[in-house]
């Protein structure tokens, strides 16, 4: 696997903007490619500065830094853009250059009860997508793309918390083929009602996801049953632009009313170091991404919801009406 940073587009673009200094944010995956780029953009007499904060996706712009080193700029590598920000960032997407042509092939029996497929991709494989139609289409299927909806940047775009694109399309699809990785895959089948296949590119490996849809659907309804036996909870607020889901002094008001009592906490980033502190709190309830309550159920010694999953253990909203919408 070869990555395409699109060296000339970078160059081009900062010779037009021309900047004085820049803040770097790289995707946890490309790192490793500072030294390289920093050759790039100081080539052009510009400062140079990586941040060194983590970067999970493009909800993570980082405004305050830039705005804190005083910077003319962001070069944002490896997602696409998210949200609108009041700050000037320049989004490199990044290519993984691979062939896909031998996983694809290995899908096939993976499909062989389906013929509408519904196809997504990560970021990294926008560039290859009439390519991967084009195979499929040769193999007798009938493939849509999901829609480009709510955050997502282009047609058949996926992202980590962006699935609306895919339920407008599957009713008039058998199943889903996801390009990527689990993350995306993972989200996905929590969010629809078709199976999905996930063509794994980083682990050479093509699989069905319903058997981690069960496992996922049994921590939520775990989670959900701990929120209403716990006496004291945590409302998470990160401060990061694009990780803003829910109004907090609305629930810590229900979350009052239940009985409970609740306060308010914010973090740049949550992890387990942090929580641990708060040890006489017995639930969270984050307003962050997510995927944070999702996809790290194990690391947390304390049971972490997502909004949603608050209104089902409040009385507010119903599980099988969640399951409708989507939990993701």
């Amino acid at each position: 696997m070869t990555l395409n940073f699109e060296k000339e587009k970078l160059i081009s673009e900062l010779k037009e903007r021309k900047p004085k200094k820049v803040l770097v944010q790289l995707a946890e995956g490309i790192k490793q490619n500072a030294p390289e780029i920093s050759e790039w953009i100081t080539g052009l007499g510009i400062e140079c500065i990586f941040s060194g904060e983590t970067c999970w996706g493009a909800c993570s712009v980082a405004v305050q830094e830039a705005q804190a080193l005083g910077v003319d700029l962001i070069v944002h590598f490896g997602h696409a853009q998210f949200i609108e920000v009041d700050f000037p960032i320049l989004y490199m997407e990044v290519q993984d250059v691979l062939d896909l042509n031998p996983l694809l092939k290995k899908s096939i029996p993976h499909l062989k009860d389906y013929n509408k497929i519904g196809l997504s991709y990560s970021i990294q494989h926008r560039y290859d997508i009439e390519n991967i139609k084009k195979f499929y289409e040769s193999q007798g299927k009938t493939v849509t793309l999901s829609k480009k909806a709510g955050t997502n940047a282009y047609e058949g775009h996926i992202t980590g918390c962006e699935y609306r694109g895919l339920r407008a399309i599957q009713d008039s699809v058998d199943c889903f083929v996801i390009i990527g990785n689990q993350f995306h895959s993972m989200g996905a089948v929590l969010a629809v009602r078709k199976p999905v296949v996930l063509i794994d590119v980083y682990n050479d490996d093509v699989r069905n996801m319903a058997g981690l849809r069960e496992k996922i659907l049994k921590q939520r309804l775990f989670s959900i049953e701990k929120l209403k036996e716990a006496k004291n909870v945590g409302i998470i607020v990160e401060i990061k632009p694009g990780q803003k889901f829910g109004n907090p002094a609305k629930l810590l008001e229900k979350l009052r009313n239940a009985g409970k009592t609740a306060i308010v906490i914010t973090m740049s980033e949550l992890t387990p170091d942090k929580l641990m502190n708060f040890y006489n709190i017995d639930a969270f309830v984050e307003l962050a991404c997510p995927r944070i309550a999702l996809d790290d159920f194990a690391k947390y010694p304390k049971p972490i919801l997502t909004m949603r999953e608050a209104l089902v253990a409040l009385g507010e909203k119903s599980w099988d009406e969640i399951l409708e919408q989507g939990i993701v």
